[in-house]
């Protein structure tokens, strides 16, 4: 059974950082790609940033040069570091992957930025 799990998230000034992880188990972790997702109240589920098996990193122009993401394979996690903070990074913020054609996210972990 596929199982995603993130943590991490809470409440910070503008300008602080959060850690979050994703947790996984049950996939080969080290040959998938990572993705983090986030969904504002009243808005779409964005991507903001991915990492490749190999580790080759994307990130959306909203968050470029202010949030990080890592993994690591020996502990089948994924990391979004993120500095900076905006209010307007308030989301849920969650981790997803395609595996063997299904796409799988978890909980999500919320993160709420105050001015």
């Amino acid at each position: 059974q596929v199982y995603l799990r993130e943590s991490g998230g809470g409440s910070v000034q503008a300008g602080g950082s959060l850690r979050l992880s994703c947790a996984t188990s049950g996939i080969n972790f080290k040959i998938y790609t990572m993705n983090w997702y986030r969904q504002a109240p009243g808005q779409e589920r964005e991507l903001v940033a991915r990492i490749f098996s190999n580790g080759p990193t994307n990130y959306s122009n909203s968050v470029k040069g202010r949030f990080t993401t890592s993994r690591d394979n020996t502990r089948s996690t994924a990391r979004l570091q993120m500095n900076s903070l905006k209010d307007e990074d308030t989301a849920r913020y969650y981790c997803n992957t395609n595996y063997k054609g299904s796409t799988y996210w978890g909980a999500g972990t919320q993160v709420t930025v105050s001015a």
